[in-house]
């Protein structure tokens, strides 16, 4: 793969740069809540005002219908100018949502959905995973009946991110009675403002209640919210999936990089108990040697993900073993910060911008379970890479 850069990838860096110079918030990001949402809106709506959502979206959708490597382009400036993390409320509908309509939508699903997507005026929730159906997502068994021109859905899920601030959710439920495993499923557009829906706040340990579990009293959904087929809900739900697992965390594989340089000039200031700068302790050193390393290959292994999507038109099953390399080389940075802090790194009272390396140091454990836990990648590794025989 060439890694050097064409013409129109410098002048967009360049542009990129210096509109991000001019226009990151003056103000950190709300730590949880309806004033974090709106802050979330407030800068997609910005970059929408000024033409830079959607950079790899078809242009008739919206987009600005670059590049690849131009969308990667935006997320290493977004990182090097601390512009908000693209990991917050908005995350669902521009990463799974938006993705999958313009794959899988009618036209009418398209045309109202996608433009709100892309403003900020609408926030997306994912209902995929169930009390007792998480990693294996196939033995879900929230439901739905056919009542004329409606389905009516009765159940429950679970780790419903941002819900109560979502205007819209895609949901995946079983259609068919009887139905088993992959078969019967359904993926719908569910309006949150529907009677019947109801959630319960889950506080997690990163001191906030962004996650629920949502319950569906006899819901009604029209069936034009029905993306794909009817019954073919599983395959719809692997696309998304795709593109969160292939591309959706590609603005994380690069901020990495970010991450350990600021790590190495934190070394370079903090003294250890015994009065010397972390940076002279040789394990230190040569542990942030290390990760940097691994960095640098995540890097160049997001160009080469990304040079075969422009090729194959999906990021297919490769996007598994960028994510089990992301989360282990950010598990790896946060224990080595914590070291260097000591107690330091202890405080913490939820707020990002307060104390930075304790949130990440704990979201590190959430990557290893949101989007797919290790184990789910690596069984995908196995079986869809390697074709290994599955274990009986």
């Amino acid at each position: 793969m060439d890694l050097v850069f064409s013409e129109a990838d410098l002048d967009f860096r360049a542009r990129a740069r210096s509109w991000l110079r001019d226009n990151i918030p003056a103000t950190a990001r709300p730590a949880h809540g309806a004033a974090a949402a709106q802050f979330d809106r407030d800068w997609q709506r910005r970059l929408y005002e000024h033409g830079w959502a959607g950079v790899n979206w078809p242009q008739e959708f919206g987009g600005l219908g670059l590049p690849e490597v131009q969308q990667v382009i935006w997320y290493e400036e977004c990182a090097r100018a601390g512009a908000p993390n693209y990991i917050n409320t908005t995350y669902v509908a521009l990463m799974h949502a938006g993705p999958t309509l313009i794959a899988c939508g009618t036209e009418a699903q398209k045309a109202f959905h996608l433009p709100r997507i892309l403003s900020g005026e609408s926030l997306w929730c994912q209902g995929f995973s169930e009390p007792n159906a998480g990693s294996d997502l196939a033995s879900l068994k929230t439901s739905a009946v056919v009542d004329g021109d409606h389905l009516v859905v009765n159940g429950s899920k679970t780790w419903t991110t941002d819900g109560q601030h979502a205007d819209f959710q895609e949901l995946l439920i079983r259609t068919e009675p009887g139905s088993q495993r992959h078969r019967g499923l359904t993926w719908v557009i569910c309006d949150m403002t529907t009677p019947g829906i109801s959630m319960t706040p889950i506080r997690t340990m990163l001191g906030d209640e962004h996650v629920n579990t949502t319950f569906y009293d006899d819901v009604r959904i029209p069936l034009a919210n029905v993306v794909g087929e009817m019954g073919s809900g599983w395959k719809t739900a692997m696309s998304t999936l795709s593109f969160e697992r292939g591309t959706g965390f590609i603005g994380d594989q690069l901020a990495l990089y970010e991450r350990v340089n600021q790590a190495i000039e934190l070394a370079r200031r903090t003294r250890l108990e015994d009065g010397s700068l972390a940076i002279e302790d040789s394990a230190i050193a040569s542990r942030l040697a290390l990760i940097k390393a691994d960095t640098l290959a995540i890097r160049a292994m997001t160009f080469a993900q990304i040079s075969e999507l422009q090729r194959s038109g999906n990021p297919g099953p490769k996007g598994s073993v960028m994510k089990l390399l992301v989360t282990g080389t950010s598990k790896a940075l946060s224990h080595l910060v914590a070291e260097i802090l000591g107690w330091e790194f202890m405080a913490f009272n939820g707020d990002r911008a307060e104390h930075p390396w304790t949130y990440e140091y704990l979201w590190s454990w959430v990557y290893t379970i949101a989007g797919g836990t290790s184990e789910i990648q690596r069984e995908i590794i196995a079986d869809q890479l390697l074709e290994l025989p599955r274990a009986r």
